[in-house]
């Protein structure tokens, strides 16, 4: 596989990725665009196999939002700044502590930019709570499923 077709899907992957974050955009089917481009520019079973693992996790984790409950974020409830700092935490989660990091990660982004917004504790918490009921568990599950899925491209890409 040339140099570019993998830097064009590493770049429709990391699209997909900051996808995940922003509402109205299919973040998730990006990645695995991006995957499906990768597996069918460089057919090597290694490819497949990751190709069909970000499949069934895609699936999985599609069928986990369709259990959780329908809520959905409001804009004045998910300022860009909250988006941006769970989106940040849940990346470093992810490589500090790989995989499980993210969703940690993620929590502590959004009671982050809650504690830099409203200054106490008692009143971030809160705000976390709220956000992840008002949302956030749905779009940590997609955001937690794209982050597998790219992981393991990269292990792939990395491996040969």
């Amino acid at each position: 596989m040339g140099a570019w077709n993998l830097l064009l899907s590493g770049l429709v992957i990391l699209l997909g990725l900051c996808g995940v974050l922003l509402p109205g955009m299919p973040g998730s089917w990006l990645v695995w665009a991006g995957v499906l481009w990768w597996a069918l520019k460089d057919p090597q079973p290694l490819s497949w196999a990751v190709l069909v693992g970000a499949t069934v996790v895609l699936l999985l984790s599609q069928a986990v939002r369709w259990v959780l409950p329908p809520r959905r974020l409001r804009a004045d409830d998910a300022t860009r700044r909250v988006t941006a700092y769970a989106g940040a935490g849940a990346f470093l989660g992810f490589v500090l502590v790989p995989v499980l990091g993210a969703i940690p990660g993620f929590m502590g982004g959004i009671y982050l930019a809650e504690r830099l917004r409203l200054g106490r504790h008692g009143e971030a918490m809160a705000a976390l709570r709220t956000a992840m009921r008002s949302g956030g568990s749905s779009v940590l599950t997609e955001l937690f499923a794209c982050l597998l899925i790219t992981g393991a491209w990269l292990g792939a890409v990395l491996a040969g």
